[in-house]
């Protein structure tokens, strides 16, 4: 049967504007226990620890309320979930939290509430990279199981941009137990994403939404959705099969005893298996399946010179533009291979999937022998990758399955054990039959490997490629594994080798290559692909394959990359590079105008369009940021006064103590040109209107992530309206339009993109 989480424990504690529930677990001890209690008696099953904002990034040494907060939820009676919040923060390179910092932030957690606990609850999360520190830092330091609840909008993506069934393939993969969604919607805009959610995970399902939208009535924050409406709601998302519910903001014990009632006789259902296999980033997947996946072949330094010249003096950049090309001539994922004499793989791959991770949102394939490196690398890789590799001998797959079983990713096996790669399509099928057996008692499932029969040089056996392609045939065919193939090995030691590698790569598309590691600079080979896709039924109207032959016609020759270009890009070193040589044609407005704001203004619309995302926008902006202070540096040198832009003062209100949004407004309006002045979090009203006058500041922009701390957003409007001029915009997580015009804000912004257009407007620019 359906087992019942509690409901809103701020939402019950009344707290007065500023004040912190965490702190309660010890300074009122009892007044948190009531809560508990009347949750309990409601009928809930779990009882989750006032502890969702209680980690050291917040509070510092936090192990006595996290302890404190265990123990009031375990005199309930009930099942006790250590529940854990987001940390307000963003991780690099978005942020300035670095993952091993929130990794360690959450650990404390862990260890100081693991013992008396029942489960580990995971919840509010809107990045699958914060969700993965929380996720092993659980793991890791104790046994319980693990609960996973992220926060989606109405259109079904996390902050940074996931979609459902990206966030699903990173949860599953990395060991999650539960997954599910809570807060930011109530049941009724909750329903259509839990269909969703269903479509993609095998995970048992949890569902605690808010008691609808909040309202502002009479001056308090109040949310709209009652008790029988509520319930009447989670009978539907019950009927979809999940195995937990219960409420987030706005939700009483009555609304939870109203859902029991409601659903007691629902039987609870786990979705079914899934056989999808899928690799992602932090926000974008790659199914590899039925339609093969192009994995791009150029970061791998052998045979390729300007590639190892760039690992040996450091070169970034260079590595950076052959992933991005890649991506933009077509690759679904990108290998990264930096393995030489020379380097130091332990330090340097991770460093180069990071630093690739920062420009890019294509999932990546991890291309390494060393297990230390590839472990190294893992740890910081944001998605579920592609691991390459394992092969048929005992020490490698006793290196590597472990790996794969922790962090996720999608396991490249090697036909090959100590007797080395067999000759014919038999032997390699044996391995192959092997590495699917050994994964099985690791718990890795077949969706989660992909067979690489081995591509072996033609020049030196007429059977090479026949053996090859029989093999890949039977696995797929046969063993049901999907497979891969570096193609291009086909033809070393022949001439026009582009020829053969054609060729070869066509026949394994039609012999069911689930995924080719090709160079996608080669238009023979991509054509050879979207062709195959057109004539094997996979290209609907065989929309890509002309797509793909218009671009190509319209590329430039000139592969050169313009500043605008950069910035759209995220590329910062590019950026600052292009904008110091644009300085020495061009006066620091005519760039700033001519290249930078129209190249934001691209990421800007891609987003208020959807289709770029929040990591995007804020590569973009440290690209952007780049170019500027090589403009800023530029006019220092030539002693001239430097033009500051409008003036914006910009605060997180008094007792709300989380400023990631507020921080991305920061970026973005400072790129735009105008002079931010940034006042922090928790700011009393008086200090943003003394701020405001000492700046003769006409706009002003308040933040806030908590109910209970509204009524201080709308005090610190009338302070402003009844003292200076300056017009106000707001925004937050628990704000709506409607809710802005209730307290009297002059302008609402949804996103930090819509600060901007704000700011424009009002300005008139």
């Amino acid at each position: 049967m359906i087992k019942y989480f509690d409901g809103g424990t701020g939402t019950m504690l009344k707290l007065k504007a500023g004040e912190l529930p965490e702190l309660l677990n010890i300074a009122d001890p009892e007044r948190i226990f009531a809560v508990h209690k009347a949750y309990a008696e409601a009928g809930a099953d779990i009882i989750t620890t006032n502890t969702f904002g209680a980690n050291p990034l917040k509070y510092g040494n936090c192990e006595e309320l996290v302890k404190a907060g265990v123990s009031l939820a375990k005199r309930t009676g009930k099942k006790v979930a250590l529940d854990m919040g987001p940390t307000g923060r963003l991780l690099k390179p978005m942020g300035d939290l670095s993952f091993e910092d929130c990794y360690n932030a959450y650990a404390d957690v862990v260890k100081a509430g693991a013992d008396g606990a029942d489960l580990v609850l995971i919840e509010t999360m809107g990045d699958t990279y914060e969700i993965k520190a929380a996720i092993l830092a659980a793991k890791e330091n104790c046994s319980l199981p693990v609960f996973v609840s992220m926060i989606f909008d109405e259109k079904g993506r996390l902050l940074t941009g996931a979609d459902i069934k990206t966030a699903a393939a990173v949860v599953e993969g990395l060991g999650a137990d539960v997954i599910g969604l809570n807060c930011g919607l109530g049941p009724k805009q909750m329903l259509s994403l839990v269909e969703e959610l269903e479509k993609h995970t095998s995970l048992p399902i949890m569902v605690n939404p808010n008691a609808g939208l909040p309202e502002v009535v009479d001056g308090k924050t109040v949310y709209n959705v009652e008790p029988d409406e509520f319930a009447d709601y989670m009978e539907k998302i019950a009927a979809l099969g999940v195995s937990y519910l219960g409420g987030c903001c706005g939700t009483t014990p009555k609304h939870i005893k109203a859902l029991i009632e409601k659903t007691k006789n629902i039987p609870d259902r786990v979705p079914e298996y899934k056989t999808a296999s899928l690799v992602t980033s932090g926000s974008e997947y790659a199914e590899i399946g039925e339609k093969s996946v192009v994995i791009g072949e150029r970061i791998n330094p052998t045979g390729k010179k300007l590639l190892k010249a760039a690992l040996r003096e450091n070169d970034i950049d260079y590595i950076l533009k052959e992933g991005i090309t890649q991506r933009d001539l077509g690759a679904h994922v990108i290998d990264v291979n930096v393995g030489m004499p020379e380097i130091d793989e332990v330090k340097m791959l991770p460093r180069v999937v990071f630093e690739l991770q920062s420009v890019l949102s294509t999932p990546l394939q991890l291309d390494c022998a060393n297990a230390e490196a590839m472990e190294a690398a893992l740890r910081i890789y944001n998605g579920k990758p592609m691991i390459n590799s394992v092969n048929g001998k005992e020490s490698s797959m006793k290196a590597i399955f472990p790996l794969a079983k922790k962090y996720g990713g999608v396991v490249v096996c090697l036909c090959l054990d100590d007797d080395g790669i067999p000759e014919t399509a038999e032997g390699r099928i044996r391995i192959a039959e092997k590495l699917i057996n050994t994964a099985a008692e690791y718990g890795i499932d077949k969706k989660n490997l992909i067979v690489d029969a081995l591509t072996m040089t033609v020049s030196t056996d007429k059977n090479n490629a026949k053996e090859t392609l029989k093999a890949v045939k039977y696995i797929k065919e046969v063993l049901g594994v999907n497979t891969v193939l570096g193609v291009s090995n086909i033809s070393f030691g022949l001439p026009k080798r582009e020829a053969v590698n054609t060729a070869f790569y066509t026949e394994a598309l039609a012999a069911g290559l689930s995924a080719g590691i090709i160079n996608p600079n080669s238009a023979a080979m991509m054509n050879a692909y979207y062709s195959h896709n057109a004539l094997a039924g996979l290209d609907d109207n065989c929309a890509e394959y002309i797509a793909s032959v218009t671009e190509s016609a319209s590329a430039p020759a000139d592969t050169a990359i313009s500043l605008d270009t950069a910035i759209i890009k995220g590329m910062k070193e590019e950026s600052a590079r292009c904008a110091k040589a644009l300085l020495e044609k061009k006066s620091a407005l005519d760039v700033i105008n001519e290249y930078i704001i129209p190249a934001l203004d691209r990421v800007g619309d891609g987003f208020e369009k959807n289709t770029l995302f929040l990591p995007q926008l804020l590569m973009s902006a440290d690209a952007a940021k780049a170019a500027f202070d090589e403009i800023k540096a530029s006019i220092i040198l030539s002693g001239k006064a430097q033009v500051k832009g409008e003036k914006i003062i910009i605060a997180t209100v008094e007792g709300d103590i989380h400023d990631i949004g507020k921080n991305i407004v920061k970026v973005l309006l400072q790129n735009y040109g105008f002079d931010v002045i940034d006042l922090g979090k928790d700011v009393k009203c008086e200090t943003v209107l003394e701020e405001t006058v000492k700046h003769g500041a006409r706009l002003v922009g308040l933040s806030a992530l908590m109910t209970t701390t509204v009524p201080n957003m709308e005090k610190t409007i009338k302070l402003l309206h009844e003292n200076t001029n300056a017009k106000v915009f707001v925004g937050g997580a628990v704000l709506t339009r409607s809710y802005a015009e209730t307290i009297n804000a002059d302008y609402y912004a949804k996103d930090a993109m819509e600060s901007v257009r704000i700011a424009q407007d009002y300005f008139g620019l």
